[in-house]
């Protein structure tokens, strides 16, 4: 029997996000271009017209149904810790094709004298090492060179060394320590104030909010008065707590960035009540902000029918057959939101669909924002690139219209943004579910955590170190590899007792990864639970067979159940309709426009409360849909087991 266990958490997020890398959507599998494209009359009128014309509606096809109810050795190519700056979440999205990597790639080499005698030495390889991401064995070389008993004249810089490595390592703990000893033993080290600095970062990344605020306050070089301010702004913008906030509030009544931070939450976070409209008039005074951009817009009130914004690259401009051929997981896509929308129309939930063109550039995309019918939206579905994204990110905010990006998995792109939804889950999430599912399923044993060298698979693999031990497990290893360097994955289980690991876990898409890891576990004669990317199942490198003479678990966000009447149903329309299978695409267009659809029935435009107090639901399609705890990105990801998916690898999605 095929089934699955879902998993919920909250999404994890950094201080200083790096940019992702643009997702790149393939086309779908299908040779065949898909029968219906969205009509040009679907397009945004071009006139002066202030109201759009809405895609037609179509009411012939009976609705698929309604939802359930709720429901270190360092070797060639292996690096021992994260990367710096890598945050919550990745930009892949499902189905996309793998970006190729180069054939090969240089890893830099140790620095010479590791663990040397000499002082000096060690003090160099402490920074050659932050310099090559190699925080753990930056914190090893530095840590003696840093108490006073050490004599060493480098003392407080190497310990603030030390304190850097440690949070680019996401190691908050040990760097609180290091730095607290660097403020007590050297208190009249110029640098303090650098010190202090971090020590903000580290305050706000445990939690302890008051404090960050605090020693910050105490950071008075003019050189870090506007890093200061972009710290305090970044980390403020995710508190949701509005006691916490009065409590910050009249502690620092004289805090500027503090009091536009509340502002910018009751307004655009969506906090405000008519009870705060007193204190908000206050800060606005006192503080001389813009009245009328902290003005709240009208709570607005439940309709009969709902307008939705759908902001896809068709490239309408473009009729090539090429063109046609790569953007076919868009019309996949739309053709699924179509289906979505006539089976909300029979249950009497009307939806007027827009479709908007918006290129392959920016620009575009600009144009159309400048639209006036855009900010009266309802709500906006799109694009799928990451440069319009951060765009449309800002206008969702701007003009408090909820915004859902259908393809991306990038957390960042919702981070301190509560009107912007995905609908993928996060990597972060993905490795935070990951580790949730195997502290209960293998018995929270000793874990090996392997993940590719990549923004991607950095996130997921931090994110289940951190959720893993916060359960009480324990990770003997957290190694990021390139799996284009030969050997790579081999050296990743040498220097710990591997034979001690209760399960492995392998983040990686890449061709190369499946069979190498294979290789290592046999050569090693570790027979224990393994637990990896979906992606695996479709590398014609890895078999069934090897697959099957070990326990595989899948982290399976597009997860589908062929068994389900609901799947098997839309299958049978979407066919009839545009004469083709549906891709994963379609699945996707469906299910988001029908989840988020209801949504707007049930609770009108400004659902994001009611979303986080709902949790999760089995969705049409795919099971477990859910926003709680304020996170913006879809939480429950299935885990699967490989007899489960046999069924289905034998008989693709769309193949029956």
């Amino acid at each position: 029997m095929r089934s699955f266990l879902p998993f919920v958490f909250a999404v994890l997020f950094q201080l200083s996000p790096a940019l992702a890398q643009q997702p790149k959507p393939a086309t779908s599998k299908s040779t065949t271009p898909a029968k219906t494209t969205p009509a040009t009359s679907a397009k945004p009128a071009t006139g002066t017209s202030a109201k759009p014309t809405p895609a037609a509606t179509k009411t012939a096809a009976p609705s698929v149904g309604k939802p359930a109810g709720t429901t270190p050795t360092a070797g060639t190519g292996v690096k021992t810790t994260a990367a710096p700056g890598a945050s919550g979440a990745a930009s892949k999205s499902a189905g996309s094709a793998p970006v190729a990597k180069p054939a090969t790639k240089s890893v830099p080499p140790l620095p010479a004298g590791l663990g040397s005698q000499d002082p000096d030495t060690r003090y160099r390889n402490g920074k050659t090492l932050i310099d090559q991401a190699r925080y753990d064995l930056a914190m090893q070389e530095l840590q003696p060179l840093t108490a006073p008993a050490a004599k060493f004249s480098k003392a407080p810089e190497a310990a603030y060394l030390y304190a850097v490595a440690a949070t680019r390592a996401k190691k908050w703990a040990e760097a609180e320590q290091m730095l607290n000893l660097l403020r007590t033993e050297y208190p009249q080290w110029p640098g303090v104030h650098e010190a202090m600095f971090l020590q903000g970062q580290v305050s706000f990344e445990q939690g302890d909010t008051d404090n960050a605020l605090r020693v910050l306050q105490q950071v008075t070089t003019p050189q870090l008065r506007k890093q200061k301010a972009a710290m305090k702004a970044s980390y403020l913008a995710r508190l949701r707590d509005k006691a916490l906030w009065q409590n910050l509030l009249r502690r620092n009544s004289q805090d500027t960035v503090l009091a536009r931070s509340y502002a910018e939450q009751l307004v655009f976070g969506g906090l405000y009540t008519e009870s705060d409209k007193a204190q908000l008039d206050q800060v606005v005074t006192q503080f001389g902000l813009d009245r009328t951009r902290y003005t709240p817009r009208p709570q607005a009130a439940k309709k009969s029918s709902y307008n939705v914004a759908i902001l896809l690259p068709f490239e309408f401009d473009d009729p090539s057959w090429e063109t046609r051929r790569r953007l076919q997981f868009v019309n996949d896509l739309y053709a699924g939101m179509k289906l979505a929308q006539d089976s909300l129309q029979r249950e009497g939930r009307q939806l007027n669909l827009f479709a908007y063109d918006t290129g392959a550039d920016t620009l575009k995309l600009k144009q159309l924002l400048l639209q006036p019918e855009l900010a009266g939206m309802d709500l906006i579905v799109g694009p799928v690139y990451k440069s319009g994204s951060k765009i449309l990110a800002r206008f969702a905010r701007e003009k408090q219209i909820v915004t859902v990006n259908p393809l991306s998995q990038d957390g960042d792109l919702v981070l301190d943004n509560h009107w912007h939804y995905l609908f993928e889950p996060s990597s972060s999430t993905q490795g935070r579910q990951a580790a949730e599912f195997a502290y209960r399923a293998f018995g929270g044993g000793p874990a090996v955590v392997i993940h590719e060298d990549s923004r991607d698979e950095t996130a997921f693999g931090q994110a289940y170190k951190t959720a893993y031990e916060t359960l009480g497990g324990k990770v003997l290893a957290l190694r990021r590899v390139d799996s284009e360097v030969p050997d790579a994955l081999g050296s990743a289980f040498g220097g710990y007792d591997v034979k001690s690991a209760g399960h492995v876990v392998v983040a990686s898409d890449s061709k190369k990864a499946g069979p190498a890891t294979l290789n290592a576990l046999n050569a090693q004669g570790l027979r224990v639970p393994l637990l990896t990317y979906a992606s695996w199942l479709e590398n014609p490198s890895v078999s069934l067979g090897q697959l099957d003479q070990r326990e595989v678990f899948f982290v399976h966000p597009k997860y589908i159940d062929g068994s389900l009447a609901s799947v098997r149903r839309f299958r049978q329309l979407y066919t009839q309709r545009q004469n083709l299978p549906p891709s994963v695409f379609a699945f996707t267009g469906f299910e988001l426009l029908y989840y988020f659809g209801t949504q707007l029935h049930q609770n009108g435009p400004g659902f994001q409360q009611a979303l986080a107090n709902s949790g999760p639901v089995s969705g049409m399609l795919f099971q477990g849909i859910g926003y709680p705890n304020q996170a913006h990105d879809n939480q429950y990801v299935p885990i699967t087991k490989l007899e489960r998916l046999e069924i289905e690898v034998q008989n693709p999605v769309g193949s029956r």
